[in-house]
């Protein structure tokens, strides 16, 4: 089990950071999606970290021919999938897993996805009931609840499908359903969840519209979409580790590079924003995606509630914490039951090791608040957790941590310490 000593800065910051992971999310789906061409697809910026790895990895199982030069990935898929002779292996990413269940829901074949210790813990028959009631076969442990997952493809039924989670991983597995469903489907959430799918199907050529009342509709394909020309922006989930470190280190600054803006990938800055840290966003294309740059310096921080767009924020709310522990007042963290479902429950992960640095809270079934004011070292377990590790590295910044079990940082930012080093 590794172990990553922080020792606190303690003078002002002046960074520009240009070698922040790519966008683990975008990754994924840019290795899932060229299966939907008959043509090569061109991938620049790749995140080569294990998850999405293990996402490429599968992929060439199914029968593409991938060809790697650094971060640079060409995929030239068949175009008929291939029935593996193994287990598809995900690694730690629900991403990946979620989302490989409606792709192969309608693939002829068999298919088992399995995980590490953490993935096989978490729930899926969030994607597994929906998928199965147009007519997905999925098993596995606990009913099809917890991997290994077995998917045995079959023909799909067209569906109108209100998700009773906001969720970005159940939409986009229904989605890649409905692209083999036998005719026009429609699905709903209550608040928008990131439309990476969404906006990337749409620009290989899918027709996916969203009607008047809030349905996404999504026409089967006739044919293939076209191949994929992108270059993976810079992940802003990442980013924001750095952006909090700026936030909560006296007159400090950091410049992010070449980051995507997607409205629902950014909330965090926001939320950095109403607790009074200076963010600006400087747009510079709008392909695939919004990219640009974000700077953000400090300013004394005051507490905030949140509780709107939560899907949207739920993987920079541990990182978050950090900055409200060390704000002036009480902020709050409310409707954000999901997180307790994510690579651990990220609420008792959060306040168990806020306890531990000293930090007042109360938990909620659905959140925490926090009494804002100082942070004192700690030893911390991540709970095999990358983004409770790297947030309370940068606790660190300020106050020294010791943090336990950090082999997990490996799975989404593989340079993280790299660059946190060049803050010193």
């Amino acid at each position: 089990m590794e172990t990553l000593n922080i020792n606190r800065i303690g003078k002002p910051f002046d960074i520009t950071i240009d070698t922040i992971s790519s966008d683990k999310s975008i990754s994924h789906r840019c290795a899932m999606f060229s299966l939907f061409s008959d043509k090569t697809s061109y991938i620049k910026n790749y995140l080569t970290a294990e998850d999405t790895l293990n996402t490429l990895s599968i992929v060439e199982q199914l029968g593409a021919k991938i060809i790697k030069d650094g971060s640079n990935i060409q995929i030239t898929p068949t175009k008929q999938l291939t029935e593996p002779s193994d287990v598809l292996d995900c690694g730690n990413s629900g991403t990946a897993m979620r989302l490989f269940c409606g792709l192969l829901a309608s693939v002829d074949g068999a298919f088992t996805l399995t995980g590490d210790k953490y993935l096989r813990a978490r729930p899926m028959k969030r994607v597994a009931e929906p998928l199965r009631s147009i007519g997905a076969k999925i098993d596995g442990r606990e009913d099809g609840n917890k991997a290994p997952l077995f998917i045995r493809g079959d023909k799909l039924k067209a569906f109108k499908y209100q998700s009773p989670v906001n969720s970005a991983q159940v939409k986009s597995a229904m989605i890649l359903a409905a692209l083999k469903a036998e005719d026009t489907c429609k699905y709903k959430e209550e608040e928008l969840t990131r439309d990476h799918t969404e906006r990337m199907l749409k620009g290989m050529g899918a027709d996916i519209t969203l009607d008047k009342q809030g349905y996404i509709n999504i026409k089967p394909l006739n044919g293939y979409l076209k191949p994929l020309n992108i270059t993976v922006p810079t992940d802003p989930s990442s980013a924001f580790f750095f952006a909090v470190a700026a936030a909560i280190n006296p007159n400090s600054k950091v410049t992010i590079k070449n980051v995507t803006l997607n409205p629902t990938r950014i909330e965090a800055y926001k939320i950095l924003e109403k607790m009074g840290a200076q963010v600006e966003y400087i747009e510079k294309e709008n392909i695939y995606e919004p990219i640009g740059d974000i700077i953000v310096k400090h300013k004394e921080l005051k507490g905030v509630e949140v509780k709107d767009n939560i899907s949207w924020l739920i993987d920079e709310l541990p990182a978050l914490s950090i900055a409200m522990s060390l704000a002036k007042g009480k902020s709050k963290v409310i409707n954000a039951k999901e997180l307790r479902v994510k690579e651990s429950d990220r609420i008792s992960s959060v306040v168990e090791n806020l306890k531990l640095c000293g930090v007042e809270y109360t938990e909620f079934e659905d959140g925490y608040e926090i009494v804002g004011g100082t942070i004192k070292k700690a030893t911390i377990n991540s709970y095999g957790d990358h983004r409770i590790a790297m947030s309370f590295a940068i606790a660190g910044t300020i106050c020294d941590m010791d943090i336990k079990d950090t082999q997990c940082i490996q799975t989404s930012f593989p340079n993280f310490k790299k660059i946190l080093d060049t803050l010193y």
